[in-house]
C-alpha cells in the first residue's frame, strides 16, 4: 500500500517536472523575445501594441508572419534567414505589402479610409517609413518632433518654414496634420477639408464670411495670394503690395503712375499717390478680404469706401 503511494507521488513529480519543461520551452511571439531584447525592442507597453490582454491586440507573427526558418535556423544554413515580412530600410519587401500589415488592423479607421491611391501610397511609401511601431515615442505622432518627419522628404517645405513669415510650426503651435491628412484625403495636397479655403477656415473664420461685398481672389483661393507654408513677406504674401495687387488690378493712381505704381517722372503735386509709401494700397483698402460696410448709391465702390 505504501509502495503505491509512493508511486503516485513519483507519478505526480514526474508529470509536474515535464509539464514546467513545456512550459518553459516559448512558442510563437513568446520566441520572439528570447533574442529580441530590449535593444531590438524598445518599450512599446504605453502604445496601443503594448496592451497584451487585449484580444485585438497583435503579436509579432501578426506583422511579421510566422517565420519559422527565422525562429529556428535549419541546419546546415550559415546565416540565419529574415522573417517572412520586414519592414526596415533594408527590406526587399514591396512597400504595399508592408503597408498592407499596417492596414489589416487600422483600414477600419476613417482616417485611413482613403488611403488606397492617395500620394503618399501612390509614391510607395510606406507606413513605416513615417511611423516607428516599437517605440514608445512615435516622432511622427507627438507634435514637437512631427514636422521633423516631414521635412525628411519634404525639404522644400522645411526651407518655406524658415522664412520671416510662415505658419507657427516651428514654434510648436501647429504641425502639418492640423492641416494635411498624411493617410489620404479627398481634398488637395492631401488637406483635411474638400478645399483649400475651407481648411484655412478652420483657423481663420473671420475670412469666411458671408460678407456684402467679397472680394473675388479670396473666395476663389487664398492661395491666389498667400502662400501656404512661408514667405519673406508678411503675412505669407506672394510679393509685396502694391505688385501683388497689381497682378489683377490695373496700376493707378490719383494722377499719372508708372507701370509699378510709381509716379512717371515730372509728375508732381498734392493729387500724386505714391503707391509705395505706407502700406501701399492697404492704405485705403483696409479690408482686402470683404466687407459689410453698406453702399446705398453705388455698388462698384472700392472696398475701402463701402
Amino acid at each position: 500500500m505504501q509502495l503505491k503511494r509512493l508511486s503516485a507521488i513519483f507519478g505526480l513529480c514526474l508529470c509536474g517536472l515535464i509539464g514546467a519543461a513545456q512550459a518553459q520551452d516559448p512558442v510563437g511571439a513568446a520566441l520572439c523575445v528570447t533574442c529580441h531584447d530590449e535593444d531590438d525592442r524598445p518599450d512599446i507597453s504605453k502604445t496601443a501594441h503594448g496592451f497584451t490582454a487585449d484580444k485585438r491586440v497583435p503579436d509579432c507573427i501578426s506583422c511579421h508572419g510566422p517565420s519559422p526558418t527565422h525562429a529556428k535556423k535549419p541546419a546546415g544554413v550559415p546565416v540565419q534567414p529574415h522573417p517572412d515580412r520586414m519592414f526596415t530600410k533594408k527590406s526587399t519587401l514591396p512597400a504595399s505589402e508592408r503597408s498592407a500589415a499596417c492596414l489589416s488592423c487600422h483600414v477600419k479607421d476613417t482616417k485611413r479610409a482613403l488611403w488606397s491611391g492617395s500620394p503618399h501610397e501612390a509614391a510607395d511609401v510606406a507606413c513605416s517609413a513615417c511611423h516607428k511601431i516599437h517605440d514608445n515615442h512615435d516622432k511622427v505622432r507627438e507634435r514637437a518632433t512631427q514636422a521633423e518627419v516631414c521635412y525628411t522628404c519634404h525639404k522644400e517645405q522645411r526651407a518655406q518654414m524658415n522664412r520671416p513669415s510662415h505658419h507657427p510650426v516651428p514654434e510648436g503651435k501647429m504641425v502639418c496634420s492640423d492641416c494635411h491628412n498624411p493617410h489620404g484625403s479627398a481634398g488637395p495636397k492631401l488637406l483635411k477639408r474638400d478645399s483649400i479655403n475651407d481648411t484655412c477656415y478652420t483657423c481663420h473664420a473671420e475670412k469666411r464670411g458671408p460678407l456684402v461685398h467679397q472680394h473675388e481672389p479670396v473666395t476663389e483661393d487664398c492661395t491666389n495670394c498667400h502662400t501656404v507654408h512661408g514667405s519673406v513677406v508678411s503675412p505669407l504674401l506672394r510679393m509685396r503690395p502694391p505688385i501683388l495687387c497689381q497682378q489683377c488690378h490695373t496700376p493707378h493712381a490719383t494722377g499719372t503712375v508708372g507701370a509699378i505704381g510709381a509716379p512717371s517722372a515730372g509728375v508732381s503735386g498734392k493729387n500724386t499717390i505714391n503707391l509705395w509709401q505706407g502700406r501701399s494700397c492697404l492704405n485705403c483698402h483696409t479690408q482686402i478680404h470683404g466687407s459689410n460696410n453698406p453702399s446705398s448709391t453705388n455698388s462698384t465702390l472700392p472696398l475701402f469706401m463701402r
